[in-house]
């Protein structure tokens, strides 16, 4: 097929039909065409030929020209597609280096095999600019809903077609699971993530994630949508049950109502949509027991006790409450958790009851060993809420002239008690670090204990130096999530009460004292990330 035998302007009409089919833009349809003819020339020229095509916007008529750079004559490699200075005198006036000479050449007739490598070119291209498009257009998207229609199954996975202007893939890990679809079926989805990608779909849907939830309620309840309510955090076991926390910036305006609706309205729509998912709309409270205990229901909760440091949290619950607050396969407790951010012990008031009396027996026994006093004293020591020796040894001796019977001679008598074992534990402590090989510059450092120091020997760590390079979690012990699943990990310091920001600090200061840190680079950073924060907090 010659260029020259065929309609000039086929060549835009084609471009124009394929880029209207497509949606995008026509000029990068021609600059395809353009590239496969020069390609398709190169094997009718010769592939080291610099061979070039132009084809007119408004005519349609295609230009072929071959391009000859000037080059230095050290520097010439490639003789058809570069020439010297002397070379270029032949053809041009007054040569220099960089210049390049154009000139037109035959257009090619092209083959069966041509023809077909010109066609992949085109195509190639056109669904790079497709690709580019798509994710030009939905990027921003991400975080929104979108109505699709289902083109296909593929492995469990669905492809839905986007009004048109593309594709998007529903894993089947992000379909609810009763879930199922025919071609030209209507399906809501949620825009979870678009990434550019070579080959396969860019753009990836859900209908499990807890944000598709948060915006169907955002469609459906105007108060959302202006911003009088917000919703805080949504928990879903997709399919099954849902959590979704909620508070009122307008006290005339009861959250977990108006998310509710008339008769149940505005929440059923959102249940109808989540193929029959049941959801407990929940009060949010800035007091996180106060928030749990919400969290919880229908469950009733007796008493709650937060760690605040180990983001764990103590749920007692009567006895007969125990299954409705754990829920079916231990659902109610799971959802809460995600919920509250937290990780939840749910115990029986007897469990908690017996959990008590175990304690107030322990610290009795604990006194009795190392105060020298008998059962009963003791157990008024722990009625008065002692719980550890160091209490004893270092508390105002006020404090200890409350309890009946304990005179000024008898409060100083127990403290005397309490230090001297205090001491002589540490004394035994320092004396099994340094059988451990500790070194001076550990025992030097200020804010451990002898007792702190023997644990971090048994640990492997001896020397300043290693402990400056301990991780916080390390020492304070933390939480790992894999898969879902919170794991705790203990520290080494973790019994001694040592929290994380505690534990960072003991660091930073054992690196400064090695000089590994200059206290005044540090100072300036933290300076400026303060003052970054207001940046974004004023621009917020």
């Amino acid at each position: 097929m010659a260029i020259t035998s065929a309609n000039q302007l086929e060549l835009l009409q084609t471009a124009e039909a394929v880029a209207r089919e497509k949606m995008i833009d026509p000029g990068l349809v021609v600059e395809a065409m353009e590239e496969s003819l020069a390609r398709a020339a190169k094997s009718r020229y010769g592939a080291e030929m610099d061979i070039r095509v132009s084809i007119d916007r408004k005519t349609g008529r295609a230009t072929f020209t071959r391009v000859r750079t000037v080059v230095e004559d050290e520097e010439l490699e490639n003789y058809q597609a570069e020439f010297t200075v002397a070379q270029a005198r032949q053809y041009m006036e007054n040569p220099e280096v960089g210049d390049t000479y154009v000139e037109e050449v035959p257009p090619v007739e092209l083959g069966r095999i041509a023809a077909q490598s010109a066609k992949q070119v085109i195509l190639q291209k056109v669904r790079e600019a497709e690709r580019d498009r798509q994710f030009e257009e939905y990027k921003d998207k991400v975080g929104t809903i979108i109505n699709a229609t289902v083109k296909r199954e593929e492995f469990g996975n669905v492809v839905v077609d986007l009004n048109g202007r593309g594709e998007a893939s529903l894993r089947r890990n992000e379909k609810i699971g009763r879930e199922s679809y025919r071609p030209n079926d209507r399906v809501r989805c949620y825009i979870k993530d678009v990434r550019r990608e070579t080959r396969g779909h860019q753009i990836f849907l859900s209908r499990t994630a807890p944000e598709f939830m948060a915006e169907l309620f955002k469609m459906e309840v105007p108060e959302i949508y202006e911003g009088i309510i917000e919703i805080k955090a949504v928990a879903r076991d997709p399919g099954s049950r849902a959590k979704i926390a909620v508070v009122s910036f307008d006290n005339s305006i009861d959250p977990v109502g108006a998310c509710v609706g008339m008769r149940g309205s505005r929440v059923q729509a959102v249940v109808n949509e989540l193929q029959g998912e049941k959801i407990d709309i929940i009060p949010w409270n800035e007091d996180v027991p106060t928030f749990l205990v919400n969290a919880l229901q229908p469950a009733e909760v007796s008493k709650v006790v937060l760690d605040e440091d180990a983001e764990r949290i103590e749920v007692v619950v009567p006895d007969e409450q125990l299954s409705l607050a754990i829920g079916r396969r231990g659902q109610n407790v799971r959802l809460a958790s995600q919920l509250t951010g937290l990780d939840i012990d749910i115990m029986t008031e007897s469990d908690e009851s017996a959990r008590r009396q175990k304690e107030f027996e322990e610290r009795t026994k604990l006194f009795v060993q190392t105060l020298d006093v008998d059962e009963f004293f003791a157990q008024l020591l722990v009625a008065e809420g002692f719980t550890n020796l160091e209490e004893v040894a270092y508390v105002e001796i006020d404090e200890l002239l409350v309890i009946d019977g304990v005179d000024e001679d008898t409060a100083s008598e127990l403290q005397a008690r309490a230090r001297d074992y205090l001491e002589a534990q540490a004394n035994a402590a320092i004396e099994r670090a340094r059988e451990l090989g500790v070194e001076d510059s550990l025992f030097a450092f200020e804010g451990l204990t002898p007792q702190m120091i023997q644990a971090l020997a048994e640990d492997d760590v001896k020397t300043l130096e290693d402990f400056a390079t301990c991780a916080d979690w390390e020492l304070a012990g933390g939480w790992t999530t894999v898969n879902g699943e919170r794991t705790k990990d203990d520290g080494t310091l973790e019994p001694f009460g040592v929290t994380l920001e505690a534990a960072q600090d003991l660091i930073m200061t054992a690196r400064i004292t090695l000089g590994w840190v200059d206290p005044a680079e540090l100072e300036a950073e933290e300076e400026a990330e303060g003052e970054d924060g207001a940046a974004e907090e004023a621009e917020a």
